[in-house]
């Protein structure tokens, strides 16, 4: 796919909505967790990407997670940084990447520094820091009000 070919969004600070992660993304509804895309460095030494997420009180996960005290599960959070991981390696390494989806394959020195509750707005951050025999190594994290709530690396394959 070419990033040409995706529709950039027209709202300010926004650089690709909902509709071009769609077709970016095999995720849908309840496991989609990137709501847009804020910026792109694709062509940089170190590919970066900067994704958004709102988290509603409305996230199927809430309802178990714990009722009365809700709180975005780390796993999710993790998820949510490997979207956004696969955005960018489908829009950076487009040669490598073509007719292929993502497939997780680890996660090193996780932290979460601060719970992820309803109405939070997520700011994910990730970088493709090395493309080795296949194997892509992100680095990322997720701020909520200018605060690290959660940071990883991260391995994928394309498949």
């Amino acid at each position: 796919m070419l990033l040409e070919t995706f529709p950039k969004s027209n709202k300010p600070g926004v650089l690709y909505d909902y509709e071009a992660i769609l077709k970016i993304l095999p995720h849908r509804y309840p496991f989609l967790f990137i709501d847009q895309v804020l910026s792109l460095e694709a062509s940089a030494e170190v590919p970066s990407i900067v994704c958004a997420k709102n988290v509603s009180f409305n996230e199927p996960f809430f309802q178990g997670h714990f009722p009365g005290e809700p709180v975005m599960p780390g796993v999710i959070q993790i998820e949510t940084m490997a979207q956004a991981g696969a955005i960018l390696a489908s829009l950076c390494c487009e040669q490598e990447c073509s007719g292929k989806r993502p497939a997780f394959m680890g996660v090193d020195g996780c932290r979460f520094r601060k719970p992820v509750r309803p109405g939070d707005r997520l700011e994910v951050r990730v970088s493709l820091d090395k493309m080795r025999r296949g194997i892509l190594f992100f680095s990322g994290e997720i701020r909520s009000d200018d605060a690290v709530v959660c940071s990883a690396t991260f391995s994928a394959t394309m498949i």
